[in-house]
Formats: structure tokens, sequence, C-alpha cells
């Protein structure tokens, strides 16, 4: 299979270390992102390339956690609901996105538990020069799972400046107001970074100072004394320096539909 694989691989563009691969298997994938730029494995490919990370949102417990097979070669393993991938993958080769060939590209979701069964297929195209956010999303009790993909512009924010984003991928959520503010501030009296963002909306981002943050969310168009009693989400403790970049994702609960959650995805 691993000879098969190979020439496959090397008609598609790639370089394929069998070493690597045997060593990003076994070691389950769980390692904590370093905020590197780029990942060396599971693709290494030669020509114009994008790059992308992916991101499980299977709102089905009884499918998860799933490997991702990207171009037959292994992307990421054991990934739980909101677990994400190459910033999971293990050091030295964490890093926010993987670089990927232009073109047409395949990611297969294999259920870990039982890798003969497979979630979902996920069609991508990949266009040289930019970065890609695939969600595997919906699949609430045995449903299908579908994809939703992102652009992400992850251009250098001003100087001694970071970059946070926000996608809402919550269909429970609805339509949000988003504040970015130092822990328990007054939400009656901050100014929400973005205001009505939609479902599987993504705002481009808000730069601000290096620090730690607190980002809430309310149901669009809360009033300001309203607001407080309203939060949907509160994610705690965002930490960014000078130069980096969050993504923060709503979501839905792992079963689906409410309560919604937050996390965030490394950027740069």
């Amino acid at each position: 299979m691993i000879a098969s694989t190979m020439t496959r691989a090397a008609r598609a563009g790639y370089r394929f270390d069998v070493r690597r691969l045997t060593s990003i298997a076994a070691a389950a994938l769980v390692a904590t992102a370093c905020g590197t730029k780029d990942a060396a494995d599971p693709l290494a490919p030669t020509g114009p390339i994008g790059r992308i990370r992916f991101v499980n949102l299977i709102t089905d417990p009884a499918r998860n956690p799933v490997n991702a097979i990207l171009e037959e070669r292994v992307f990421g393993v054991n990934l739980a609901y909101t677990g994400s991938t190459p910033s999971s993958l293990p050091a030295p080769s964490t890093a926010n996105y993987s670089p990927v060939l232009e073109g047409a590209r395949t990611l297969v979701l294999k259920k870990t538990a039982d890798t003969t069964v497979t979630v979902a297929t996920l069609p991508l195209t990949i266009t040289a020069n930019n970065d890609y956010t695939v969600f595997a999303t919906g699949g609430t009790a045995g449903g299908t799972v579908s994809t939703f993909i992102t652009t992400d512009v992850n251009t250098a924010p001003p100087a001694g400046q970071a970059n946070i984003r926000v996608t809402n991928m919550s269909s429970a959520a609805g339509a949000i107001d988003v504040f970015v503010t130092a822990a328990n501030a007054n939400l009656a009296t901050a100014t929400p970074v973005v205001t009505g963002l939609a479902n599987r909306t993504v705002f481009a981002g808000a730069s601000v100072a290096p620090g730690t943050y607190q980002i809430r969310t309310v149901p669009a168009g809360t009033a300001p004394a309203a607001r407080a009693a309203a939060v949907i989400t509160t994610l705690n403790d965002v930490v960014v320096a000078a130069g980096n970049g969050r993504t923060i994702v709503i979501a839905d609960a792992p079963a689906g539909g409410a309560p919604p959650r937050s996390f965030a995805l490394p950027d740069r």
C-alpha cells in the first residue's frame, strides 16, 4: 500500500517521507500548536501551492473523533469535536496551516475507532497563494456531513498590533454581535467589533494591541443594558502578541444546537 501510494504521490507532484508519515500516525497527533508558519508534513508539495487547515465541527458524537486523510496522507488523527489540524501535529511539524498543491484535492474523514467507516469525503479546490480553513459541519443524529470553506487573509497586522478574526459557524447562535474586551469589562458601554454576524459568515478582523482578551457574543441588536444577561458565548484568556493572528470560531454544541461555544485557532 505504501509503495502504490508513493507512486500516486509522485504523479501528483508531492514529496513523501515514509518515516515521517509513520511517526505522525504513531504519535496520535495530540501536541499543542507552537505557531510555526508552515508544516513540513504530511504534505510537502513542489509547484504552486496554497495552504489549508481542517476543523472538525461534525455534530454527531457517534462518529467522532475522526482521522483526516488529505490526498491519501495522514493529516490529523483522533480529532474530537472542535479539533483542528495541522496545529495538532507533533513538533516539529506543528503549524497553523499546511501547504498543498493547487488544484482539485480531496479530504477524507475516517472514524478513529473504526477506520473502515468513512464519515465524509470532502472535495476542495486550492488556488495558489491562498490560505483556507476547511470546516466539516453537520451530521447531527447521523445526518450528512458537509463542508464550509473560508478563504483566510493572513497578512501581517499593523506594526505592534495583533489581529482577531471571527467566524460564526453556529446555527443555534444565529446572528451575533461580538465584543473583544478586557476580562469582565462592562458590555453596556463596550463597542462591538462586529454587529449582525450571521451564521456561516466571517468577520475579517480587528487590529488590537497585544494583550489578553475576553471575547463574548450576544444576539445581534441586543440593547446595551441587556447585553450582560444575554451573553451566548464567552472565551476567556485569549492571548495575542504583536504580529499574531487568531480566529475565534462560534460553534454549536457537540450534538448540534444549543448551547453554542467558542474556541480560538492560531492564524499567525
